[in-house]
């Protein structure tokens, strides 16, 4: 078996693994709370990470005072804010609407990336971001602008603000050097500081049954941690990373039929034709890159 098939192969096993995570929020947080949820994943993601990093340890003794340091505000962003919030806005809406929007990150890449980068953006990528955001106002109102004022605008703010969290993690991330994973060891090893301290503060009993403990360690190991090292396998073994990476489009489309069939909801048309025109601006955004298959 060539090197391409094998990157497709982990590509499919990410994608399908991911598309089951959305599903996993919600029944998790019938069980759990959202810091018990947060804390019990951080946990299960970070042994997951040491595992799969263990024989790449040695590598921290090269690694400057600086580079620890950088890892602590990266940590605060992902894994504390962006599954503190993002777990938040899951227990408020419907798995569909709190997925879609929170896919939205692409979108809101590009525009932040125009301070934080000084990245111009041309007519095609606003051609996209519109159409994008179109998409989410389908996702939210149904088709109704006037829902929009029905209760549900906290939660629809918070899935946009993990979109927002996420972006800039992201956008800080590009510029790091060194092994991806050994990175996300490091981030999430102080990401678990902010996170014990919260939940302690917090005086919260660890009173968690069964079916919640292995909620939380499913979104541990299939969200935070194994399925990335899955994912940073299938674009090293693909000769271009978009030849792989445009697989993962196919996730929210995938997590509807699980959040259908698993968490029972009534998937509206309005999700998916939003979702449509997500990934068109999304696509859009991305148009240089794809045209040209930049690695």
């Amino acid at each position: 078996m060539d090197d391409q098939k094998r990157g497709y192969i982990y590509a499919v096993v990410s994608v399908l693994l991911w598309s089951t995570v959305a599903s996993a929020f919600k029944i998790t947080l019938k069980q759990l709370d959202v810091l018990q949820l947060l804390l019990i994943s951080s946990i299960t993601s970070l042994l997951v990470l040491f595992v799969f990093s263990y024989k790449k340890l040695g590598v921290l003794r090269r690694y400057h005072l600086r580079d620890y340091l950088y890892s602590l505000p990266l940590g605060f962003l992902n894994p504390s804010l962006y599954y503190l919030v993002l777990f938040k806005a899951y227990s408020l809406l419907p798995a569909q609407e709190a997925q879609a929007l929170n896919y939205t990150w692409p979108l809101i890449v590009v525009i932040l990336s125009i301070p934080i980068l000084n990245q111009k953006v041309t007519i095609v990528e606003i051609i996209g971001m519109v159409i994008g955001f179109l998409g989410v106002l389908l996702v939210v109102t149904h088709g109704d602008i006037k829902v929009l004022w029905r209760g549900e605008l906290i939660g629809v703010t918070l899935a946009l603000t993990s979109a927002v969290i996420w972006s800039i993690y992201w956008l800080l991330t590009i510029r790091c050097s060194g092994d991806e994973t050994i990175r996300l060891l490091l981030n999430f090893s102080f990401g678990l500081i902010p996170i014990s301290i919260l939940y302690f503060l917090t005086m919260q009993q660890f009173n968690i049954n069964t079916l919640g403990l292995l909620g939380g360690v499913y979104v541990g190991v299939f969200e935070m941690g194994l399925t990335f090292t899955v994912w940073l396998k299938a674009l090293s073994y693909s000769s271009t990373t978009t030849q792989v990476s445009i697989l993962i489009y196919l996730v929210p489309f995938l997590s509807l039929f699980f959040i259908h069939f698993f968490v029972g909801e009534e998937i509206y048309i309005t999700t998916i034709l939003g979702l449509i025109l997500i990934l068109i601006g999304i696509i859009l955004t991305r148009y240089q890159n794809i045209l040209y298959h930049k690695k």
